[in-house]
Order: structure tokens, then sequence, then C-alpha cells
């Protein structure tokens, strides 16, 4: 039996799209994959056909946490990674978040470091990178990754987990995992609300997945209208008092220059 999708949230015409199906399509096991999408397009259903993807179209206005809810909702296996267009996935992504998920004990989402590329090019290590990875060095202790104060912990100074190396875990989590309202953090306040469920946050340091980085990317573009600060402090102010959020998201906004 098959219990991975990989549900590929198509957006316009990405010239990175094709490059995203391929690496999928290379998994070292066998998962189902489909295209969701809610700006249907002659590129996007050429592309689903050309690899015989099933397409689902979505009758919705188009935004984040809408497209990635409808995804997740077409999805009738017990994980589901909502892949990026504009990413790849190594050969072995999903065997892995397969693998560790079926050996822990009540998983809520399987994560797993990851790389981004830049120009073409793997970058493995920048300061965002590396700042990441120390934040979620605790979930490597796996009788710790279950407790909702190491869950909060690791989130508590940022967002340290890539959303498209997210696996969710259908059964555990609620039927939308979403929420309409923020631009930048959509992903990092589900982490929030995740973190105080009973569960586990399933991590691996192996970098399996590419996450590119360029100039018509949307982290790019909310960048750059100063949205991501407003965000993160709203964030923050999840965890610490007001005052302590403010010095910390100082902090955080350095992180925006290699805008990982």
């Amino acid at each position: 039996m098959i219990k991975h999708t990989f549900v590929i949230c198509a957006y316009k015409e990405s010239e990175y799209l094709e490059e995203c199906i391929k690496s999928i399509k290379n998994q070292s096991i066998k998962s189902k994959v489909i295209i969701t999408t809610s700006t249907d397009n002659l590129f996007i259903r050429e592309l689903a056909e050309k690899y015989a993807i099933k397409l689902y179209i979505a009758d919705h206005k188009s935004n984040i946490a809408s497209d990635w809810n409808y995804a997740y909702s077409k999805v009738n296996t017990p994980y589901v990674t909502i892949a990026h267009q504009d990413d790849i996935y190594d050969r072995e992504y999903a065997e892995k978040a397969v693998e560790l998920l079926e050996r822990a004990d009540n998983p809520l989402i399987f994560f797993c470091d990851y790389y981004e590329i830049k120009n073409g090019k793997k970058i493995s290590r920048t300061k965002n990178l590396m700042i990441k990875k120390i934040m979620l060095l605790p979930l490597k202790i796996k009788f710790l990754r279950k407790t909702v104060l190491i869950k909060r912990l690791i989130l508590s100074m940022g967002n340290p987990i890539c959303c498209p190396a997210v696996t969710y875990v259908k059964d555990n989590l609620p039927e939308k995992v979403f929420r309409v309202g923020y631009k930048s953090n959509i992903d990092w306040e589900a982490w929030e609300r995740l973190s105080r469920m009973s569960g586990e946050f399933v991590y691996t340091g192996k970098k399996l997945m590419g996450h590119r980085v360029h100039e018509g990317s949307t982290t790019t573009e909310i960048i750059g209208m100063n949205l991501r600060t407003i965000e993160d402090l709203e964030m923050l102010k999840k965890f610490w008092p007001e005052k302590i959020a403010k010095i910390i998201n100082k902090v955080y906004k350095n992180a925006e220059k290699s805008n990982g």
C-alpha cells in the first residue's frame, strides 16, 4: 500500500515546475503524485498531462493558506508532502520521511534539513541555515521531540522549519492545517498551533530537499514589502512578553539578508 503523497501546489507559470516534478518522480520509493492549482492555465495542464499526473483545479480565490489547505484536502494517504513548485526533492526524501514516521510513537509532522538553490547552485551553508540547525538541535533527542515545551522552544526564537520540507500525518492533524490571515508566516503560525498538540515533531538533520530562492519568489517579495518583520513580531508575542519579543525580532530580522 502506498502511504505517501506528494501534492504539488502550482501557481501561474513557474519555469521551475517541471524540475520539481522530475525530482518527485525520481524518488527511491513510490509515492502518489497530484497537482493542485487555483490559477488554471494551459502551462500547468500540459505538464500534468506530460507526466500523467492528476490535476485538481480549485474554485476559491487564490491565496497561499487556501491553496495549501485545498492541496492537503485532496490527499487520501496517511502521509502528505505539500510540494512548492520552485523546490526540488532529493531521491531519498519520501523514503526517509515514511521510515521515520513509521518508527515514531505519535507523529504530527516530519521534516528535514535543507539546502538553498540560488542562481542554479546548491548552497548548504549560510548564516541563516546554521542558525536554524542550531535551533532544532533539541529535536535530535527522541524523548524531547514529543514534549510541548521543546516543540514550543524551537519555535520561540523564529521559524526554523522549512515548509516544503514537511510531511504531514493526516490522521493526527486538523482537517485544515493552515489559517488565512498571514502572508509570510502562514507556516510558522501553523507550527505554533501544532506545537500545543500531543505528538511528535519528527526531524532529521539530513539535507533531503532544496528550497529555491529567487527574485520572483513569494518570500523575496514579502521581505521587500517589510511584511515579514511585522508578522514575525506578531508570532514572537505568542511565545514572549512584548518587550522581549521586540528584542528578539531585531536579531531575527538580520537573517532576512540571506532570504531563508
